[in-house]
């Protein structure tokens, strides 16, 4: 298990405000700050045993550095580590750094701009050379090269005049402050600048491959279509590894990936974990520990705002109205998830609680499209100026209940003359190009869109980040409004947590209103490992159950 300290120092309430405000506080558990190396302890017997871990989507992105999807995390969290960490608390804890900086702690100036960050000196590549500061700088650096098909570069943008002051040291000055970035910095693992740095092209790079990292586990094999084996990384400077295998196997069916959890064949459930509907029986079953756990991620009906169907509020509002949520989550989820109206988790000091509850009405919605002159064809379905309202939606093969909740909405679309086509997709092609850019009409997606416990959503909701456009970062829905872009902006250089609540009350008003997407529900997770297996602790914090996976262990 992760060890736990506390910082001694002793903060004025103003204090305290801003830097948990720098460290992603006022997030989902108003994190803190640590000072002392809580990734930093060292494995105290040697590695045995093995872990499979049971996955729905298959891990196909192996530099964490580049577009990837949730379950490709709990590759990198094992392979790869990065400056900080952050805990089920929301406690931002350091990783390859020896502390988090602070403005108490003279790590980050009282401005926000300047930042220094110290390093371990006992930490090596899976290939035994020492990591250091060049390795950080040159992460960094990449991030933000024009022709690498980065995941993320919000935030990583504004840093400037990066410099290496020793091995064990770096600074760099941050273009204007933005307050989310430690928590940005807990999902950005460290690459090594000695191998990465002689490819012509890092986004072709045997590495992409075969991996190296500093992590607890060393990569072992890929059986394309069936499983990812790590191996244990017996020099790890911190907590762990307790196993010598952990392997995530692919298993795209969730009935079979129920049955080989319930026949023993998988030692833990992992995305898209157990599907509600066998909840009941699963937490009954002898010898597994099953559990509900809420998550950051929530589900939705997820437009393409560039496609005309989609253009008018009137049609998204419609749609929106001749969803039965409560039939959905009683009927086909067991009552499992919590009906949502935002992207922001519940549990989130920034949830904005007062939003317009979505009222089920065929009839308003039938009236709504009248209203805004959609008129029934021949066959039914209703026209505009030469657009039929007819569109297809897609979301991942082999997820019987997104299935039925498709075959579901496409029956109730139809009853207001609303044509809606089905299309499934293996994930690998479904989460590739198709998502990435934008190329579907409409898709049923779980996301998370904070980043830690941070509340900072521009990745996900700025006109920037639209990929399709030539943008970095994840706004497939191509959703434009200049006011979330402001308020965005504005919440990324404000650090006072109530101010920055205020901006996100509000962000979530205006999406709430415009209905980029359709918001169903927030997952909760129905996760499950046998009994024998100790420190699988869930981590609403990550979007990866395998955040820790070398504190894993069997039990004597």
């Amino acid at each position: 298990m992760t060890k736990h300290s506390k910082s001694a120092s002793s903060y004025s309430r103003r204090d305290t405000l801003r830097m948990m405000a720098l460290g992603g506080a006022a997030g989902i558990f108003a994190p803190h700050l640590l000072t002392k190396p809580a990734f930093g302890q060292k494995a105290a017997r040697t590695p045995k045993g093995r872990i499979v871990v049971g996955l729905s989507q298959e891990p196909t992105v192996f530099n964490p550095l580049m577009a990837h999807i949730e379950v490709d995390d709990g590759v990198h969290f094992s392979v790869f580590d990065a400056l900080f960490r952050i805990d089920p608390k929301g406690v931002i804890q350091p990783n390859l750094a020896v502390e988090v900086p602070t403005q108490k702690n003279g790590g980050i100036s009282e401005d926000g701009l300047k930042w220094r960050i110290r390093l371990r000196d006992d930490v090596r590549w899976h290939d035994g050379k020492p990591f250091t500061a060049e390795d950080v700088k040159f992460t960094l650096e990449l991030i933000t090269k024009p022709n690498f098909r980065s995941w993320r570069t919000t935030g990583h943008s504004l840093v400037r005049d990066i410099a290496v002051v020793s091995p064990v040291e770096i600074t760099w000055r941050m273009e204007q402050a933005f307050a989310p970035y430690l928590s940005f910095l807990t999902e950005t693992f460290v690459v090594p600048k000695h191998i990465l740095e002689k490819e012509a092209d890092p986004n072709n790079a045997a590495f992409n491959q075969a991996p190296i990292g500093t992590g607890a586990f060393k990569w072992g094999t890929r059986v394309p279509g069936d499983r990812v084996e790590l191996v244990a990384n017996s020099n790890y400077f911190g907590d762990g590894p307790y196993i010598e295998r952990l392997i995530f196997k692919y298993i795209p069916d969730l009935t079979v990936l129920y049955t080989q959890f319930k026949s023993g064949d998988i030692d833990l459930v992992g995305q898209t974990y157990i599907s509600p509907d066998h909840y009941e029986e699963a937490r009954k079953l002898p010898s597994r520990v099953v559990t509900l756990e809420p998550k950051s991620s929530f589900e939705s009906f997820y437009l393409n705002l560039e496609r005309p169907q989609f253009k008018e509020l009137q049609v998204r509002q419609a749609l929106y109205a001749a969803i039965d949520k409560k039939a959905i989550i009683d009927g086909l989820y067991y009552g499992v998830p919590t009906p949502t109206e935002t992207f922001m988790p519940r549990q989130s000091f920034y949830y904005n609680p007062g939003l317009p509850v979505q009222e089920f009405s065929v009839k308003r919605a039938q009236q709504i499209l009248d209203a805004a002159g959609w008129v029934p064809g021949k066959d039914r379905i209703r026209v505009k100026d030469g657009v039929r309202l007819s569109f297809t939606n897609s979301t991942t093969s082999g997820d019987p209940l997104r299935e039925q909740v498709q075959q579901y909405l496409q029956q109730a679309f139809a009853e207001i003359g609303v044509e809606m086509t089905i299309s499934n997709l293996p994930a690998a092609v479904m989460w590739g190009e198709f998502w990435q850019r934008s190329r579907f009409d409409s898709v049923i997606v779980g996301s998370t869109y904070l980043i830690g416990a941070d509340p900072d959503v521009t990745n996900r909701l700025h006109s920037n980040a639209i990929g399709n456009k030539g943008g970095r970062g994840s706004n497939n829905a191509q959703y434009v409004n200049p006011e979330v872009d402001s308020l965005l902006e504005k919440g990324s250089r404000t650090f006072d947590p109530e101010a920055r609540r205020a901006i996100y009350f509000r962000v979530q008003e205006l999406v709430r209103h415009d209905l980029p997407l359709l918001p169903l529900y927030q997952n909760i997770a129905v996760q499950g490992h046998k009994k024998g297996i100790q420190g699988a602790v869930s981590n609403g914090n990550t979007r990866t159950e395998s955040w820790n996976a070398g504190a894993w262990s069997w039990a004597s």
